[in-house]
């Protein structure tokens, strides 16, 4: 036997076994390849339902605070008016009901520097609702008036206009420029000038 006959097949056998375990070895790398891709499309969603979460406790928050804080404004007039309003009295109590709930998924979601100001405010909240429950039912502490009460409601708006920039932040919302001017235009600024 000829060992220049008998390397031609075994050059054959080799040189097909190689071309096989390249188009195995490109196989494996492609695969590698729409697994790392898939990996990163599902982190990048996780990321977006993640942001979209936060905002929509954001939302809620802002939401629930302010309408807290219109129903303590509205239980502040009719107690100045000297009337009484059981329907005022009920959408107070629903508004501080609501707050509660939302605040309290917040506490579980929310990054602690907005959490820290959301709970200052919520604790002012429930401070106004006190002084002012004391004055309908007629039991006052020493300290307690609708004045007082007014000027921490006031207190109060300017606070949850803080909290609202601070949440804009965290989610990465920047002032941009007007159409027309090239001013800037911060959505806050607005409502501010009412007062809200």
């Amino acid at each position: 036997m000829d060992i220049e006959g008998a390397g031609a097949p075994f050059v054959a056998v080799v040189g097909v076994l190689g071309t096989l375990l390249s188009a195995l070895l490109t196989q494996r790398a492609a695969d590698r390849s729409r697994r790392r891709e898939q990996e990163r499309a599902e982190r990048a969603r996780a990321r977006a339902r993640e942001a979209e979460e936060r905002r929509a406790g954001y939302v809620a928050l802002n939401t629930a605070s302010r309408q807290y804080l219109a129903a303590l404004t509205d239980q502040v007039h009719t107690l100045l008016r000297a009337e009484d309003a059981p329907a005022v009295r009920q959408r107070l109590t629903e508004a501080r009901d609501v707050h509660r709930d939302v605040y309290a998924e917040a506490q579980m979601r929310l990054p602690d520097t907005v959490l820290d100001l959301a709970g200052e405010i919520t604790h002012a909240l429930g401070t106004v609702y006190g002084r002012l429950r004391r004055l309908d039912d007629g039991d006052p502490r020493p300290g307690d008036s609708l004045g007082v009460a007014q000027a921490e409601i006031d207190a109060l708006w300017e606070r949850l206009r803080v909290l609202r920039r601070g949440m804009r932040s965290d989610l990465g919302v920047a002032d941009r420029p007007a159409p027309d001017t090239g001013q800037l235009v911060d959505s806050g600024a607005s409502r501010a000038s009412s007062g809200r």
